[in-house]
């Protein structure tokens, strides 16, 4: 990634963690290219296309209103860009299959973002589940079982 390439991928990266801070899905997806693909491994989702992920953005932000993500560290490749920071969230309502406690939780991410067109082609959301059930005071077992039903 040629260093204006890398400076564009690091403000659209925070472009859109500014709009996922405020909860703007219009906003996020005006960062997006129309073949988006999201990736959240720990809830076994993949949205792909721009309906899709805005679907699956109005959703996780019904279940973490307050998702608020600090990006502290970067590094670049080819095409890709690697991001690391802290999300904070409080997770609501029931859709695990469990009461939260309705603390917010702090936990490390990595995001790993590809590009294409100018526009952010991929992102791959990394967090531990386990961590972010512990300070929600609920069980990641009981969590695994509705997110993966399959017993993946």
């Amino acid at each position: 990634m040629t260093p204006e390439n890398a400076l564009r991928a690091l403000q659209l990266a925070r472009a859109l963690a500014d709009a996922k801070n405020r909860q703007d899905v219009p906003a996020a997806l005006r960062c997006f290219h129309p073949d988006m693909t999201l990736e959240a491994p720990a809830f076994g989702t993949v949205a792909r296309g721009l309906a899709a992920n805005e679907k699956t953005l109005t959703r996780f932000f019904t279940s973490f209103p307050d998702y608020d993500v600090t990006l502290e560290g970067h590094a670049t490749g080819d095409d890709v860009l690697a991001c690391w920071g802290t999300a904070r969230l409080t997770m609501t309502g029931e859709r695990f299959g469990v009461r939260p406690n309705g603390r917010r939780a702090e936990l490390p991410v990595s995001l790993r973002f590809g590009f294409r067109e100018g526009l952010i082609a991929s992102e791959l959301f990394c967090f531990d589940l386990a961590e972010l059930c512990a300070q929600s005071g609920v069980s990641t077992d009981t969590v695994r079982a509705t997110l993966f039903p399959d017993g993946r």
